[in-house]
C-alpha cells in the first residue's frame, strides 16, 4: 500500500471548480487525489491544510531544541518541537507528497515555508557532523519518496524558458530543501493566466489537469514497482 501526504497551502478556501473565487491549486491537488483513488482506493491519504492551519514559525527556542541531542532535551524542548514532530511523522510515513503551492509574490505562501522549516530537521531528515570527511551534511530520507508541486499563477510565462521564468521561486523553493533531505523524484504542474479570466485561463486549466493525470499514472507505476521490489527482497 502506498501512503500519500496531501498538503494544501492556499489561503483561498474551496476549489476553483466548485466555488467562486476558489483556489486553483486546491483544485489540482483534489484532482490528483481523486484520480489516484480511482485506481488505488485502498491507499492511505494523510491530509494537512497548512493554508487554513499554518504551522508555527521556527523560533530561537525551536532551533535550540532541534540542535540539542534528544537524550539531553528538557521538557520545554520537547514541547517546542511537538508540532514539528507531528509534521515529520506524516512526512516519514508518506511515499508521495502532493502539495498545492500557489505563487504569492513570486514565491511560495508563508504557510508552506513554515511547513518546510519544520520538517528540515537535523538528526531526522538531514545529518550533520563537522568532523565528517568531505561533506558534513547528508540527506536522511533515502526511501524513494516522490514530491509533486501543483501551483497556480496570476500571470503567464513562469515555466523554464518562459518570459518571466527567472521570477519563479515556487517550485525551486520547495524542491531544493526537499532534495537536500533526500526527496529527489520531483514533479510539477501549474495553472497560469488566472488574472486574465479568458480562454487562455481555461486552456491552462485543461493543460494542467491533463499533466496531473500523467503524473498520477507515472507515480502509480513507479511506486507499484518499488512495492514489488520490497516484497521480493
Amino acid at each position: 500500500m502506498t501512503t500519500l501526504l496531501h498538503i494544501d497551502s492556499s489561503a483561498r478556501p474551496g476549489r476553483s471548480d466548485t466555488r467562486a473565487h476558489g483556489s486553483h491549486s486546491r483544485r489540482l491537488t483534489a484532482k490528483f487525489i481523486e484520480q489516484w483513488r480511482a485506481t488505488r482506493p485502498d491507499d492511505e491519504i494523510i491530509y494537512r491544510d497548512v493554508g487554513a492551519n499554518p504551522p508555527n514559525p521556527v523560533t530561537g527556542d525551536w532551533v535550540h531544541a532541534a540542535f540539542t541531542k534528544p537524550a539531553q532535551r528538557e521538557d520545554w524542548m520537547h514541547q517546542a518541537l511537538a508540532e514539528s514532530d507531528e509534521l515529520l511523522s506524516e512526512l516519514l510515513r508518506a511515499d508521495v507528497i502532493v502539495a498545492g503551492v500557489p505563487m504569492y509574490n513570486f514565491g511560495m505562501p508563508a504557510q508552506m515555508k513554515a511547513w518546510i522549516e519544520n520538517i528540515v530537521r537535523v538528526g531526522v531528515t538531514f545529518g550533520f557532523d563537522r568532523s565528517r570527511d568531505g561533506e558534513p551534511y547528508w540527506p536522511m530520507l533515502t526511501g524513494g519518496k516522490s514530491v509533486v508541486v501543483l501551483s497556480s499563477r496570476g500571470d503567464f510565462g513562469y515555466d523554464p524558458g518562459g518570459r518571466v521564468a527567472h521570477l519563479n521561486h515556487v517550485e525551486g523553493g520547495v524542491f531544493a530543501p526537499l532534495e537536500y533531505i533526500g526527496i529527489t523524484d520531483q514533479h510539477s504542474a501549474a495553472i497560469e493566466y488566472d488574472e486574465f479570466g479568458d480562454e487562455r485561463t481555461q486552456k491552462s486549466i485543461a493543460d494542467a489537469e491533463a499533466k496531473v493525470t500523467d503524473i498520477v499514472m507515472q507515480l502509480q507505476a513507479r511506486h507499484a514497482q518499488v512495492s514489488d521490489i520490497a516484497m521480493t527482497a
